[in-house]
């Protein structure tokens, strides 16, 4: 074995990893139902950038050790739906403040969505300046997702060559000008393109003529509250365009990633699609969707407003029970920030609609009562495998040192302001309580964080999708 440089000794380990469901039942990679408590004691030895032994006992000694007593080690986590914005609109985000609030919050590697970034990644010029950029700023590793629009289809090839992960497809207006919706044909086309590329196609899923309509309706009546909002962008609109794009998956061979899921008959529809028709066909949820209702977003205000917008009290149990169930396939934050003056100050229908949620999504679930074998499936195993991410996801001799410590059962605390890592720390999640603490967190075997002290200045690097190939 390489001489190594880095022990992490008496670490647990969830020893058992989901797979998804079987008859309800939550299972192992081996078919037995996990256990929680089924963890150890373990020493971690990394060379170089990656892990190279795994061991009740690592008999050699490194320079740097670290002793993991109480704490429970997970891979980095993988965000596969952040807004960076960068290039173009770092004064709403920028890859430095964005990515060090994914790293607090224990991610170390995510992938930025097209918009809101200007240009949006449409073109390979446009890529490479965002590759560039997030190469100079970003504090751990990063992915990229290529648009989806009526100017672009014939640009996808060029950013599949370049290596992103698959195409983003708004199926109602995005809010950014640059970045058109794709209407039936241009989503139709788009699909069957990246089925050629063997690469999935993301899309927000509203139905644009019913949310548009509604929108127009509250708009005559002068109303611009919450509740307005809300009954604009009804579970129908959002249920009606998971079912077409099914459709569309269905008849063109594309592989689906339907993003954002606010309900469980959404979930409901993806897995029907999965089990009775055998599409090829996933989803993600958010932690907001998870812990907040339609009555908190109204009663915080514009910074809980995000679109599919939070819904009941009943969605959210039964959206939870659904992920809990091992229904849903994968947790992305949506981190989507702005300037404050684009939330605060203004009525709900008026504020801008995203929510800065990076640091918060570990967590959000641990708080939620979400196991630890799901969260390694969920932001771990998952995105890695979905978005072809080589050598990440997984704690395993020959994969990336990606490695975050955390103390799952340090009490809960209330979210503070100054504790938040983005640019604006304007955020839903300020006084929520949440429990867990993130004590350590290592980029391919290099310390960045140590509770909240950052540890060196250096930056990721760009994680190109191998498509076809395990990771």
């Amino acid at each position: 074995m390489a001489e190594i440089d880095l022990v992490i000794r008496n670490v647990r380990l969830v020893s058992q990893q989901i797979t998804g469901e079987t008859d309800g039942e939550i299972t192992s990679a081996a078919g037995n139902p996990i256990n929680d408590n089924e963890v150890n004691r373990w020493d971690i030895a990394v060379a170089g950038e990656k892990i190279v032994e795994i061991r009740s006992t690592v008999s050699q000694c490194a320079e740097n050790e670290i002793d993991g007593t109480g704490l429970t080690a997970f891979p980095g986590l993988i965000d596969s739906h952040v807004h960076l914005n960068d290039p173009g609109r770092d004064h709403w985000e920028g890859g430095r403040t964005g990515s060090s609030a994914l790293a607090a919050g224990g991610v170390t590697c995510f992938a930025d969505m097209p918009l809101n970034s200007s240009p949006p990644t449409l073109t390979a010029d446009a890529f490479d300046a965002k590759c560039k950029r997030l190469s100079e700023t970003s504090r751990i590793d990063f992915a990229l997702w290529g648009g989806l629009t009526p100017q672009n289809i014939d640009h996808m090839d060029e950013l599949a060559e370049r290596g992103v992960i698959g195409f983003k497809a708004f199926m109602c207006p995005s809010g950014i000008e640059d970045f058109c919706h794709a209407d039936d044909l241009t989503l139709l086309r788009g699909m069957e393109r990246a089925a050629k590329l063997k690469l999935p196609v993301a899309v927000h899923a509203e139905n644009a003529a019913l949310t548009g309509a509604l929108s127009a309706d509250f708009s005559k009546s002068g109303r611009t509250d919450a509740e307005a909002f809300f009954e604009s962008r009804p579970v129908v609109a959002e249920l009606e365009a998971i079912q077409r794009a099914i459709l569309y998956a269905r008849e063109t061979g594309c592989a689906l990633h339907i993003v954002h899921v606010s309900s469980a008959q959404g979930i409901a529809m993806v897995r029907d699609a999965v089990h009775r028709q055998g599409i090829d066909v996933t989803c993600e949820t958010c932690p907001h969707y998870l812990m907040f209702t339609a009555a908190d977003a109204a009663r915080i205000g514009p910074a809980a407003k995000c679109a599919p917008p939070l819904r009941s009290e009943m969605e959210r149990e039964e959206l939870l029970t659904a992920l809990k169930r091992g229904q849903i396939d994968l947790v992305g934050s949506d981190h989507s920030p702005s300037p404050a003056g684009m939330k605060m100050g203004k009525s709900f229908v008026d504020a801008w609609g995203g929510i800065a949620g990076a640091q918060m999504t570990l967590r959000a679930l641990l708080t939620l009562g979400v196991s630890e074998a799901q969260v390694l499936d969920l932001m771990g195993m998952s995105p890695a495998t979905r978005f072809a991410l080589a050598r990440k996801g997984r704690l395993a001799p020959g994969y990336d040192a990606d490695i975050v410590l955390v103390n799952p059962g340090a009490p809960e605390r209330p979210v503070t302001k100054i504790e938040l890592c983005d640019r604006h720390r304007t955020s839903a999640w300020i006084g929520v309580k949440l429990r867990g603490s993130i004590e350590f967190v290592f980029r391919r075997g290099e310390l960045i964080r140590q509770g909240s002290i950052w540890c060196n200045d250096s930056c990721g690097r760009f994680v190109k999708s191998f498509v076809g190939e395990s990771t």
